[in-house]
């Protein structure tokens, strides 16, 4: 009765070394965070087939860095927690060290100033102003030059500031935002 025999040993005990796992699973995490960090930023905002498949190749070429060819339930779990102690610890260190969160996320890059493109920066960016163009008419700009500035986030998205916004007094703006953060608290 083959079909009933577990092999309780190769679940649970791992085949090679949890120190080697943690160290492989470290430097695999910090290596591919570091390549991701300095994409450009617009390969953060959208996925497309061929980012869908850059992901999915990361993940196949990183699991066997990690593990090798690890089959135990433990070994698995090994890596993960080293994965997420990376994460978070990454998350804590920008929390807690303003200069970490610089690295681990770029500043705003202005891409318009006053209705004129900035070229050097889209180029830095791989943006044509094709795409820009649509992004614009995406959030209801229709001419360039209706924008006062135009940024590219961190996380790849496009913030627009309009000549038409309205201007509020700092005294206005600080008890807007106090009023937003005290209703996000609750």
């Amino acid at each position: 009765m083959e079909w009933f025999f577990i092999d309780w040993q190769a679940i649970f005990i791992p085949s090679i070394s949890v120190f080697e796992l943690i160290i492989r699973g470290s430097l695999v995490y910090l290596a591919l965070f570091s390549v991701l960090r300095f994409l450009p930023s617009r390969q953060l905002g959208t996925l497309g087939i061929t980012d869908l498949l850059v992901v999915v190749l990361f993940a196949e070429a990183a699991q066997n860095a990690m593990a090798s060819h690890y089959t135990s339930i433990t070994e698995g779990a090994i890596l993960v927690g080293t994965v997420i102690f990376w994460s978070y610890l990454l998350n804590w260190l920008g929390y807690k060290l303003p200069q970490f969160q610089r690295f681990l996320n770029p500043p705003p890059l202005l891409l318009v100033k006053n209705g004129r493109m900035i070229q050097r920066h889209l180029q830095q960016e791989l943006i044509t102003q094709e795409e820009l163009m649509s992004k614009l008419r995406q959030q209801g700009v229709e001419f360039i030059t209706d924008v006062k500035l135009a940024y590219m986030e961190a996380d790849g998205s496009i913030s627009i500031i309009t000549l038409d916004s309205k201007s509020t007094s700092n005294a206005e703006q600080k008890a807007e935002s106090k009023i937003e953060l005290k209703s996000d608290l609750h």
